[in-house]
């Protein structure tokens, strides 16, 4: 296969989008191309960092001094003034004029955290494909995921936050993606997404997992059942606790939540509502991989109730470890749970979750076929190195188009 030259631009937090990047990234480098990455310094490098596996990390100063010292206390900064996203746009103008000075055949582009299409593709002059996981949420679907009532001067900031997005994001993530030719996405529910926000087509390159680390450990089922992701409102884990209340106490598992970050007033309000509720609750914070496989592995259940999650690793990660789904069957789990058969696919309604989870847990036979049923279908469809395979075909169609 004829290398190729790539140049890389991310500006993420941690969380799923960062490893899926990290594994394409691993995988074209293991495969024999050039990978080069170029971010701006307000992009997590931290949690799996791209210098392990690229050829090199470029990175590219943005000042925010004056904003962490507004909000000191926050782990999201709103994107609320113009001057910051200005030098956020100054930075990424930087880093394409830089890309294209140099004889990369072709740029992947992720997405930038504060703005979602990045200012990057305004400027990029050389043949490119854009990975846009999904456009800015509409504001009728926020008004449904944060119906928090918290009132603390952190929980209005962010929503004040979240306010300008809705209010002025919009536009401003329409017209960044307007310069991308060639866009993929996760998923054929968020190629419809895309299509509804910015008028425009993309391509489905669906993600993979590194079966090397998301595989089955021989190990002792625990009573417990686990999810995975930002503890925020959107990832559904109220609607899970509530879920899970309707168990009986004396057949009730712990619910564990691995999350690398928090929105800290969703956090607090969980906590109680599991208090109040007499779910027993646990939420961990940065595990590592390692760790995190013993967990899939651990679990009788994994349980997954995201508000219109894009795709969403969680699921297929799970899959790789022989530990069955339940999930509500919204947004991109639909293409990679197969119901019935790899895990449980249900509406979104706390009695007929719950009543699922506890017939399967109560089928211990049946958590083992689905566990073996999900390996085969992992291997067959969702392994990375699979996953790097179609990214591959899709740069050389962007370079095409150039």
């Amino acid at each position: 296969m004829e290398s190729l030259k790539i140049a890389v631009f991310h500006n993420l937090p941690s969380g799923g989008a960062k490893r899926a990047l990290y594994g394409y990234v691993k995988y074209l480098s293991l495969s024999g191309h050039e990978v080069d990455v170029f971010i701006p310094s307000t992009a997590e490098e931290e949690f799996l960092p791209l210098k392990n596996v690229a050829n090199s990390v470029n990175e590219f100063p943005v000042e925010n001094k004056m904003l962490k010292s507004i909000f000191p206390k926050l782990d999201y900064i709103p994107p609320l003034f113009q001057i910051y996203l200005k030098k956020i746009e100054n930075a990424e103008k930087e880093i394409a004029e830089t890309i294209n000075s140099k004889n990369y055949d072709v740029v992947f582009s992720e997405q930038d955290q504060y703005t979602l299409s990045p200012y990057f593709l305004k400027y990029n002059k050389k043949p490119l494909a854009y990975y846009c996981p999904q456009p800015l949420r509409n504001d009728a679907i926020s008004k449904v995921i944060f119906q928090n009532k918290d009132t603390s001067i952190s929980a209005l900031a962010i929503r004040m936050g979240r306010n300008y997005f809705m209010n002025k994001g919009l536009k401003l993530d329409k017209n960044n993606a307007s310069y991308a030719k060639y866009i993929l996405t996760n998923s054929y529910f968020t190629h419809e997404s895309i299509l509804r926000a910015y008028g425009l087509n993309s391509f489905v390159s669906y993600l993979g997992i590194d079966t090397e680390l998301f595989k089955p450990i021989d190990v002792p089922e625990e009573d417990f059942v686990l999810s995975v992701g930002t503890c925020t409102p959107e990832k559904g884990y109220e609607f899970i606790v509530r879920s899970l209340a309707k168990i009986d106490a004396k057949t009730r598992p712990k619910f564990i939540i691995v999350s690398n970050s928090s929105f800290e007033p969703f956090r607090i309000y969980l906590e109680k509502l599991a208090k109040e509720l007499e779910v027993k609750l646990e939420i961990l914070r940065s595990i590592n991989d390692e760790e995190l496989t013993l967990l899939y592995n651990k679990a009788a259940l994994v349980l997954y109730a995201p508000y219109l999650e894009p795709f969403g690793l969680v699921p297929i990660e799970s899959m790789g470890c022989g530990t069955p789904i339940v999930g509500v069957k919204e947004g991109g789990v639909r293409e990679s749970v197969v119901d019935g058969k790899t895990g449980l696919l249900l509406d979104r309604d706390e009695e007929i979750f719950a009543s699922a989870i506890l017939k399967l847990l109560n089928d211990e036979s049946k958590r083992i076929r689905m566990g073996k049923e999900s390996e085969k279908i992992i291997k067959k469809s969702w392994a990375l190195e699979k996953a790097e395979k179609r990214l591959v075909w899709h740069l050389k169609r962007a370079m095409d188009l150039y």
